[in-house]
């Protein structure tokens, strides 16, 4: 067996998804632009961390209802039509944020925060839609199974650096400019993201070696991922992380209450994580993780929780920023794992059920992760809630190294006959 001589660029050269990583940029800068705005403006409106874990839970609830039948409708309509329609709804909602600062709108001053929180929920609405036609379209831009790899990394990468420089750009244009200034260029992102997708040819749905209804399946999505060890276990592996695991929820308290740093330092905070990630998502670009693969995944799982106990435990803002950089490198290595086995393992004609299963798992477990972080912190405090959900994480590495022995034996060595 010979190795596949390793090319980084490969994907890069198709114009097509040079079009979906601009889109992508675009659509995931707009997204952490609003995260960091919503979250301020509400703990800036209640005071209240749990109203910041509500903001989860309402984009959430709305996104595992219909995260199924998104799916279903991912392998049966064209996956572009899908993402021009629920993008639009985005830009709509988007647009309502920005009404909703103007001075000619009491809409607040009347409602309190409660329509915030409505557009929020329309928004997960048009993210359960989104995720598996987004997941499910990029395989029909790149030509063959050993480019998936390449495709993922830069897509991560593209969706890291976004999310970077957006939490950066929310926080420095809410702090020197204002809110409406701030709302306005998200609107505007999410236009352009519209735009990129739109100038992407259609594709015809991959064909369907066996046609079933709607029932049969959503069954047979749900039985193909529960009948892989593999799949099963590292979507479990990152949904339990990521809902135990996850403080960017309760950021704005440590900004506010804890480091004092304002919302420009939110800003920073927020784009911490993804300073990691970056990294590590290009220099897996050049360096992919192929050999004992699984091994590597469980150790930088444990690294994100022991990354975040310490960041909990800090009260220095650099020391702090340290801290949340290394769990985004440790998480950009899993993601990128889960999403190059995933995308191997999974029938074409599956892979929107697939992904919409992956999104209950880890998209809404992002969420609820979010209302559980805001939840606890209410009742114990964001230190003690932060610390404790980074040592339930261990305890989850730990079962999971014990029991998932496929995974924990993973390689992705790439290979030709």
């Amino acid at each position: 067996m010979e190795k596949i001589k390793h090319d980084p660029y490969a994907v890069l050269r198709l114009p097509e998804f040079r079009l979906y990583i601009s889109a992508r940029l675009c659509i995931t800068l707009a997204m952490q632009i609003q995260a960091v705005i919503v979250g301020w403006q509400i703990y800036d409106l209640t005071n209240d961390p749990l109203s910041l874990g509500l903001i989860g839970l309402a984009e959430a609830i709305p996104s595992i209802v219909v995260s199924l039948y998104a799916g279903y409708l991912a392998d049966m309509v064209p996956r572009k039509k899908i993402i021009m329609v629920v993008v639009t709804v985005l830009m709509l909602c988007s647009a309502a944020l920005l009404y909703f600062t103007l001075d000619i709108s009491n809409t607040l001053a009347v409602f309190g925060v409660l329509p915030i929180y409505a557009v929020i929920f329309i928004s997960g609405l048009a993210r359960g839609f989104m995720n598996p036609a987004v997941f499910s379209f990029m395989p029909q831009l790149v030509t063959g199974k050993q480019l998936y790899a390449n495709a993922i990394t830069w897509s991560s990468t593209t969706w890291q650096a976004a999310s970077l420089v957006g939490p950066a750009i929310g926080g420095l244009v809410y702090g020197f400019y204002g809110i409406t200034a701030a709302y306005a260029t998200d609107a505007i992102l999410v236009f352009l993201s519209l735009v990129s997708f739109a100038l992407i040819g259609a594709k015809p749905l991959p064909e369907n070696i066996n046609p079933q209804n709607l029932k049969e399946s959503l069954k047979s999505g749900l039985k193909f991922v529960f009948g892989n060890q593999v799949i099963l276990n590292a979507i479990s592996l990152d949904m339990f992380a990521v809902l135990f695991g996850g403080a960017v929820a309760l950021l704005p308290v440590f900004a506010s209450d804890i480091l004092k740093i304002g919302p420009q330092g939110l800003g920073f905070l927020r784009a911490a994580p993804a300073v990691g990630s970056v990294v590590m998502a290009v220099w897996m670009a050049y360096h992919p993780i192929t050999v004992q693969a699984g091994k590597k995944m469980l150790w930088c799982v444990a690294g994100f929780g022991v990354s975040l106990i310490l960041f909990g435990f800090s009260t220095s803002f650099w020391f702090s920023l340290v801290m949340l950089v290394l769990s985004g490198a440790f998480d950009s290595i899993s993601v990128i794992i889960r999403s190059t086995l995933i995308h191997t393992l999974t029938p074409e004609y599956m892979k929107g059920r697939v992904s919409s299963v992956n999104s209950i798992f880890i998209g809404s477990s992002n969420e609820i992760g979010a209302f559980r972080a805001g939840a606890m912190a209410s009742w114990l405090g964001a230190v003690p809630s932060v610390v404790l959900g980074g040592l339930i994480t261990l305890g989850v590495v730990g079962i999971t190294a014990a029991k998932a022995d496929k995974l924990r034996n993973l390689d992705l060595e790439p290979q030709t006959a």
